[in-house]
């Protein structure tokens, strides 16, 4: 759902709409997963189309495929495989009055919320049944709510934070010098103070000295920390 957008009530018309003229694409690259859920969908007399997105399409060309198909609700995965991340799908679907349901593996959710920031109506979790997937749909169908009162605002509050935290440690790892870098970077490897030392021909004390002010930088209290919030951050960190 948009930031602002209020869920549709139910109207006389829209609940005499047949289930046939409520068409419901399937946007997944898991071909056993698609095929559980059109015949799910199908058998419960909805009109259901699956599309694969081809490898390395535009987002544009991407949204006017998919428009031309003339959905009422999307099922989309967020991980597209080799056509990339459908999250990048969901705000220019939304834009269009199209109901949005992302499928997703990922747990987090941040992510979920980073999801409903962009106009999804819900977020499911591939692991729940196939009867929890086809009653989001039959709300939808419905106008209903997807979600309890205020669970969106906490979803994408989460993101948000997340949001916030993740600039806070790049700024953060931003400060370290190009040497502090390097020894992080050893550190994320998994090598010790002492091979640090042997490998570059430096004193131990010497790089104790450099991983103490590694840790006061990202303001933690141990290596292992430190090596965590650059794995969280996504920092890379320079290659010897």
């Amino acid at each position: 759902m948009q930031p602002g957008r209020r869920p549709r009530v139910a109207t006389p018309a829209a609940l005499a709409t047949s289930r046939k003229d409520y068409r419901v694409v399937i946007i997944e690259d898991h071909a056993l997963f698609a095929e559980a859920l059109e015949l799910t969908l199908s058998m419960e007399g909805y009109t259901v189309r699956r599309y694969q997105p081809a490898q390395g399409a535009t987002t544009a060309s991407l949204l006017s495929a998919i428009q031309r198909m003339r959905p009422r609700l999307i099922l989309l995965d967020l991980d597209l495989g080799a056509s990339g991340d459908g999250s990048r799908l969901i705000s220019g679907l939304a834009r269009t009055g199209v109901d949005v349901v992302v499928l997703t593996g990922e747990p987090d959710h941040g992510r979920w919320g980073e999801c409903h920031a962009q106009g999804a109506r819900k977020v499911v979790p591939k692991h729940a049944s196939l009867n929890e997937i086809l009653a989001t749909v039959r709300r939808a169908h419905q106008g209903l709510p997807l979600l309890a009162a205020g669970e969106r605002e906490a979803l994408v509050r989460a993101w948000q934070n997340g949001r916030a935290e993740h600039a806070e440690s790049q700024r953060r790892l931003d400060q370290l010098t190009p040497r502090e870098q390097q020894v992080l970077r050893r550190l994320m490897d998994g090598r010790t103070v002492r091979d640090v030392a042997t490998e570059d021909i430096v004193a131990e004390a010497t790089v104790r000295t450099q991983v103490k002010s590694i840790l006061g930088k990202l303001g933690v209290s141990s290596q292992l920390a430190a090596v965590g919030l650059a794995h969280r951050t996504g920092w890379k960190g320079p290659r010897p």
